[in-house]
C-alpha cells in the first residue's frame, strides 16, 4: 500500500492485530483468517499469531474452484474467477463497516456455487453498500468440494458447514470491535449459501450464533444420507485411484480432486445419487451437498423444523420466479429439447417424470418439452421446496418472490436464478453489460427497493407484508405488495 493510505486504528482478532482502509464513511478490512489454513478433513482451528498489525487490505485466496465459460453470459461477476487456493490460507473473511458505527446491525454473506465453486470474493459480493446503509456486513469463505461436503469415512461429516459455524462463532467474539452488535446477527446468502443457511437455522451447533436469516434461492431438502452420499466417496475413490476413505484421499493434489469432482458432474457419469423415495434432491445441479445424520444436522431439516428447530430465528425466504432459466437458456436446451430426452433427463432425478412434464404443459397445452421441463424444474428444486420450508418454520416468517427478468439471451433469462444478487447488495455495475446477467439498463430504483429490504430486516426484523402464514402470502419483488400463492403443481410429486 503507499503512504497516502488511511488505515484504521489496530483491532485485536484470534491471531493478533489488523486495520483497515477508511473509504470515506466506510472501513474496509479485506482478507481477515478466521481460521487456520485447513488440513484436508481437520476440524477448523484458530489462526497463528502473527507479529505486529496486520493490513487487511488484500482479500487472499478462496478455496480452490473452477469456472468453465458460460454461453452468452459472464458468470464471474456471481461466482469469482476461480481459484487453485493459493497457500490454501483461504479460511478468511471481509468486513464492510460504518466508519463510525456502533451497536450496528450484522449481517453475514455466505457464498453460492452448488458447494464446489464460488469466493467471498466475486464482484457482486460487495458490501459496501450495506455498510452505506448502516450495517456492518460480513462475507466469507468456506471449504468446498471433497474438503468441504465429502462424507468420507473417517473423516469429520460437513466440514463446510463446520467452517461456517466456525466464522459465525469468530463473529459474535470480535464483530463488536468493528462496531457490530453481536446481538443482531443476520446471515444471509444466497443458493448453495443459502442452503447451507436453511440447514443451520435447525443444527444444534448453530443455536444462538445468528437471529435472522435471510435465505434466497435456498431451502432445507438439498441433504443426503451419510449412506447415499457415500456412493460418492466410492465414485471419486475409483476415479482418483485411491482407498475410499480418509486416508486415501488425503493425499490428492487440489487439481486431482478438481479434475475429478469435473467429471463426477457431468450428466453421463453413471452415479446414482437418489434416496429410498425414488428423489435426486439436487436434480444433477451438483453431486456435493450437506449431509444428515451427524451432530451437525441430527435429522433432516424439515422434520427438525417440524418439531420446532429454529424457531426463534426470524425468517426470509424467497426464490426466483424462472430459476432454472440460468441453466437451460444460455446453452439452448430450453428452446431445442425433444421430448424423450427431457423427460430422461428428468427422469434420472423424479419418479413420474413423464407426468410430471404432462402437469407443466407438455402434450396437454401445447408446451414445449424444454419449456416444460424448465418451468417443472423451477419448482421442483427452488420455488416448491421453499414452500415448503417456510410452511414448516414454526417462527416469524416471510416469503418473496423475485420476478423483474432480465433482457439478457435475447430477452428470454428473465428471473433467472442469481439475477436478484447485484439487486441486494445494489452491485448493478457489475452485472450490466452486453455479457450482463441483468442486460444493458437495470432498473436503479428496483435495487434501491430490495436492498432497502434487505437492510431493515436486518436492522429491526420489519417488512412490508403479512407472513407467509396459512394464506400462502408472497411479496411479488416488481409489485411491490404480497398476493396469495397458490399451491403448485410440483407439490404432487415432491414428498411433504
Amino acid at each position: 500500500m503507499d503512504s497516502y493510505t488511511d488505515f484504521t486504528a489496530g483491532i485485536a482478532v484470534d491471531g493478533g492485530m489488523v486495520r483497515g482502509i477508511i473509504d470515506g464513511t466506510i472501513a474496509r478490512f479485506l482478507g481477515i483468517p478466521y481460521a487456520a489454513p485447513p488440513a484436508r478433513f481437520a476440524l477448523p482451528r484458530p489462526p497463528a499469531p502473527w507479529q505486529g498489525v496486520r493490513d487487511a487490505a488484500e482479500p487472499g485466496p478462496a478455496a480452490p474452484y473452477r469456472i468453465k465459460p458460460f454461453p452468452m453470459i459472464d458468470p464471474t461477476p456471481l461466482v469469482g474467477y476461480g481459484s487453485d487456493g493459493g497457500d490454501g490460507d483461504y479460511l478468511r473473511l471481509n468486513i464492510w463497516a460504518p466508519r463510525e458505527a456502533k451497536a450496528a446491525p450484522v449481517m453475514v454473506f455466505i457464498h453460492g456455487g452448488g458447494f464446489v465453486a464460488g469466493s467471498k470474493d466475486a464482484p457482486v459480493h460487495d458490501g459496501s453498500a450495506f455498510a452505506r446503509s448502516g450495517a456492518v456486513c460480513v462475507a466469507i469463505n468456506y471449504r468446498m468440494g471433497i474438503d468441504g461436503f465429502l462424507p468420507v469415512p473417517g473423516a469429520p461429516t460437513n466440514l463446510g458447514l463446520r467452517d461456517m459455524i466456525f466464522a459465525l462463532i469468530w463473529v459474535q467474539r470480535h464483530i463488536a470491535a468493528f462496531g457490530g452488535d453481536p446481538g443482531n446477527v443476520t446471515v444471509f446468502g444466497e443458493s448453495a449459501g443459502a442452503m447451507a443457511i436453511a440447514d443451520l437455522v435447525t443444527s444444534p451447533l448453530a443455536e444462538g450464533l445468528f437471529r435472522r436469516a435471510i435465505i434466497q434461492s435456498g431451502h432445507g431438502s438439498m441433504v443426503r444420507e451419510i449412506a447415499v452420499a457415500q456412493r460418492l466417496v466410492r465414485k471419486l475413490a475409483r476415479i482418483l485411484r485411491v482407498a475410499p476413505d480418509a486416508d486415501g484421499f488425503r493425499g490428492i493434489s487440489d487439481e486431482a480432486a478438481m479434475d475429478a469432482i469435473e467429471k463426477v458432474a457431468k450428466p453421463t457419469a453413471r452415479l446414482d445419487l437418489r434416496g429410498a423415495d425414488g428423489i435426486e434432491p439436487v436434480f444433477g445441479i451438483s453431486r456435493f451437498i450437506p449431509v444428515y445424520g451427524d451432530d451437525v444436522l441430527p435429522e433432516k431439516p424439515l422434520d427438525a423444523l417440524r418439531k420446532g428447530a429454529g424457531r426463534d430465528v426470524e425468517i426470509l425466504i424467497g426464490t426466483n420466479a424462472e430459476e432454472m432459466n440460468l441453466y437451460f437458456v444460455p446453452t439452448g436446451v430450453r428452446r431445442k429439447i425433444g421430448g424423450l430426452l427431457a423427460r430422461w433427463l428428468l427422469g434420472k432425478s423424479l419418479p413420474n417424470a413423464g407426468k410430471a412434464l404432462r402437469a407443466y404443459g407438455y402434450k396437454t397445452k401445447g408446451v414445449r418439452p424444454g419449456e416444460a421441463m424448465t418451468d417443472a424444474m423451477n419448482d421442483l428444486v427452488f420455488r416448491w421446496p421453499a414452500r415448503q420450508y417456510a410452511a414448516a418454520h414454526q417462527g416469524k416468517t416471510w416469503m418473496y418472490e423475485f420476478d423483474w427478468r432480465s433482457p439478457a439471451c435475447e430477452g428470454e433469462l428473465g428471473a433467472c436464478h442469481g439475477i436478484e444478487m447485484p439487486f441486494v447488495f445494489d452491485t448493478l455495475a457489475c452485472a450490466t453489460g452486453l455479457q450482463g446477467l441483468a442486460g444493458e439498463a437495470p432498473p436503479q430504483e428496483l435495487a434501491d427497493r430490495v436492498h432497502g429490504l434487505w437492510a431493515g430486516f436486518a436492522r429491526d426484523g420489519g417488512l412490508p407484508w403479512p407472513e407467509f402464514g396459512s394464506y400462502r402470502m408472497v411479496y411479488r419483488m416488481t409489485h411491490g405488495e404480497a398476493f396469495h400463492e397458490p399451491v403448485m403443481p410440483a407439490a404432487a410429486f415432491l414428498p411433504e
